[in-house]
């Protein structure tokens, strides 16, 4: 009797394992029989968020799954780039936030010159020994000379690129405090044309100006906050007699006001301010009720402040949505510094934010190009 139980329990032991053996080797035929287009589609969703928009597409392409995952998080728009100027030599590094990537060009056209703007990839720059101002496309390498101006330290400007026939170029020089110059040229021109016009309210300008073109209108945001609107149809100048965006306390101590920015989007005036460590203060121009009204969300938006000029975004990454990011880079070129409002912090956290010790024109967003092919 002891002998048959001993059998039967080995019997069934080997049935077990058998059984156990069976059972895994189905599971390993089920995974190998798995493919790539099998994995979640939330894992699929943060794998495609972090692509390239080329690197999507063609990711796409693999399987149905995979297209309709893809698509859900596929990016239509590019970030700027930041471009850093040289203090020596002719290498021009290219910051890109959205894949914190650093790509270099060697740009001797533009040795001995000053930025003084940035518009649809165009840079407008100008040289201080020949008062030489001229348009450089910095990855085409085209070149539109202008006439010669001597630009001392006021800000510049220009509506839309020197290939259009809409292009002005738009200057503001403080004369007194109730007169200012204002000095318009185009490409094609013999020389500028420059004409004084009569504040009737206080209007100094300053190199610390910011200037954007919309809808016609050459918007001019003084030191101070008042807002001069310049109309490039009649030619008409005119200081709005709305109250100045409030600023943050002690903003105007150790040169917090090189932390100030203003940019267009579809037809709106912003105006950033920012101190500090403190959170960035954004507001938005109702020009027919004339306020400045603070806004607390960017629906999405993504800004690109620089101080000669500052961009907008739809349709950027997720990660990237409703944030500003700022013209500095931390963690040797990998970082660009950034403010989520949806977070309410800054990225990455505990940084210095001294605008005051930041060279303003050693750098500046730029339209990246749509070719990328030359820098891969």
């Amino acid at each position: 009797m002891g002998g048959r139980k001993r059998r039967k329990v080995k019997l069934l032991s080997a049935r077990v394992a058998d059984d156990k053996r069976r059972t895994r080797m189905k599971k390993k035929a089920m995974l190998e029989m798995q493919t790539w287009s099998d994995l979640p589609l939330e894992l699929l969703h943060l794998i495609f968020i972090r692509l390239s928009l080329e690197d999507n597409i063609r990711s796409s392409i693999a399987c149905k799954r995979w297209n309709t995952a893809a698509s859900s998080v596929r990016v239509v728009n590019q970030s700027p780039w930041l471009m850093y100027f040289p203090k020596f030599g002719n290498m021009y590094e290219f910051y890109d936030p959205a894949q914190r990537k650093t790509y270099s060009l060697e740009l001797p056209e533009l040795y001995g010159s000053r930025v003084c703007y940035t518009k649809d990839g165009w840079l407008l720059l100008y040289r201080p020994r020949t008062n030489r101002v001229f348009f450089f496309n910095p990855f085409s390498r085209e070149v539109v000379k202008l006439p010669r101006f001597e630009l001392t330290y006021q800000i510049v400007a220009f509506s839309c690129a020197p290939a259009f026939n809409t292009c002005v170029v738009f200057t503001v020089r403080h004369i007194s405090p109730t007169i200012v110059a204002i000095s318009t040229c185009h490409p094609g021109a013999t020389e500028w044309v420059t004409v004084n016009y009569q504040n009737r309210l206080p209007f100094v300008s300053s190199i610390w100006n910011k200037i954007v073109c919309c809808n016609g209108f050459f918007f001019c945001l003084s030191l101070t906050g008042w807002l001069g609107v310049f109309d490039l149809l009649d030619r008409t100048w005119n200081v709005l007699s709305l109250p100045p965006p409030k600023c943050p306390e002690n903003f105007f101590e150790k040169n917090w006001w090189k932390g100030k920015f203003m940019l267009e989007h579809n037809g709106d005036i912003l105006v950033i301010y920012t101190c500090s460590s403190e959170s960035p203060i954004i507001y938005k121009l109702h020009r027919s009720n004339r306020f400045w009204q603070e806004m607390k969300t960017l629906d999405g938006m993504t800004l690109f402040a620089s101080f000669l000029s500052s961009h907008s975004r739809t349709d950027l990454p997720g990660m990237m949505r409703n944030s500003v990011y700022f013209s500095k880079v931390r963690f040797f070129g990998k970082r660009c510094i950034s403010y989520s409002l949806d977070d309410c912090r800054y990225y990455p956290r505990k940084q210095c934010h001294d605008w005051g010790e930041q060279d303003p024109f050693e750098n500046i967003w730029i339209e990246p190009p749509e070719d990328l092919s030359s820098f891969i």
